[in-house]
């Protein structure tokens, strides 16, 4: 399984508001601590506020954070969500399909199941569960490291 850089950048920003939960922080800090292109993250950003799982405050001292608790976002779901598809081969994407062994294949059955393997173990997770006591000042003091570094 792979998946887009959108979620990976997705659960990034995750990782980040959740090692600073009592912060609003800017895209631009994000952006810069990850050296990813602001208007890429600011689509991403978009998304997570539109799916209800950041909250986005507009103007000067606007930024994003956490729009729910971490312990209430599954990581199963949210990379359900935010991933565009799983077509993991040529024949699970519908009407694009041009595969010629299709309707004989036995290998679709296996993918389908490593799929849903897959997604049901991030399924096991919560937000929550990526912190633990110590990796919570770890992340805090390498994303400081991340921006001062600019």
């Amino acid at each position: 399984m792979r998946l887009t850089k959108q979620t990976d950048y997705a659960l990034r920003i995750m990782l980040y508001l959740g090692s600073f939960p009592d912060r609003v922080i800017s895209t631009e800090e994000i952006s810069s601590a990850y050296r990813i292109s602001n208007n890429h993250l600011a689509k991403i950003v978009h998304m997570l506020g539109k799916l209800g799982y950041i909250e986005v405050k507009r103007g000067r001292q606007g930024g994003i954070r956490m729009a729910m608790a971490p312990e209430q976002i599954n990581v199963g779901e949210f990379v359900r969500k935010v991933e565009p598809d799983f077509h993991i081969v040529e024949c699970f994407s519908g009407a694009k399909n041009k595969c010629e062994i299709t309707r004989a294949c036995t290998l679709i059955q296996p993918l389908k199941e490593a799929r849903d393997a897959f997604l049901d173990s991030l399924g096991q997770y919560t937000i929550a569960d990526l912190f633990t006591p110590r990796s919570t000042p770890r992340y805090r003091k390498r994303f400081l490291q991340l921006v001062s570094s600019e």
